[in-house]
């Protein structure tokens, strides 16, 4: 199979259903994925950053909602934030091993990870996750998991300290 230089990974709706799905909950939502609270914090921080760079002497604090929000809540979004990129860059890596093309693997780690139901590809709209292997499937399982879960809570179960006899 050759590829042509010519055609593009996706076209205008197909991207905007890509960012979407990173970051469609709202902030009560069970969906799973970036929650859209997060991300406007996360857009603050990172411009009252860019603020403090250009204007050391300045004084910024990040608001939501009228209220201030303090660094260790801005932290935690960071860090969440880079966890979230992390869990699907390894379950992108994993599908990597199946014979799909990038969109197919990508989104189907994002639309699993976000519980979103049907990726781009072959695991479209008018496709299904019928193709992989059994390993991918509990991997993708495991993605839903703790996207649906939130990440923290499922390390935390997982964790063998939480399962430790106390003396």
């Amino acid at each position: 199979m050759s590829i042509n230089p010519n055609t593009r990974f996706l076209n205008i709706k197909q991207k905007v259903l890509l960012v979407l799905m990173f970051i469609g909950a709202c902030a009560g939502s069970t969906a799973g994925g970036l929650k859209i609270s997060r991300v406007m914090l996360l857009f603050k921080s990172i411009k009252r950053d860019l603020t403090r760079i250009m204007h050391p002497r300045s004084v910024g604090s990040v608001r939501l909602e009228g209220k201030k929000v303090d660094e260790t809540t801005l932290t935690g979004v960071s860090a969440y934030f880079a966890l979230y990129i992390l869990c699907i860059a390894a379950v992108f890596v994993c599908l990597s091993f199946e014979p799909f093309d990038f969109e197919t693997n990508f989104t189907a780690a994002v639309s699993c990870f976000n519980n979103v139901g049907p990726g781009l590809g072959a695991v479209g709209p008018s496709g299904n996750y019928g193709d992989y292997s059994v390993a991918s499937k509990l991997i993708l399982s495991l993605a839903m998991l703790l996207g649906r879960l939130e990440i923290y809570p499922l390390l935390v179960v997982l964790s063998p300290s939480t399962w430790r006899k106390k003396r």
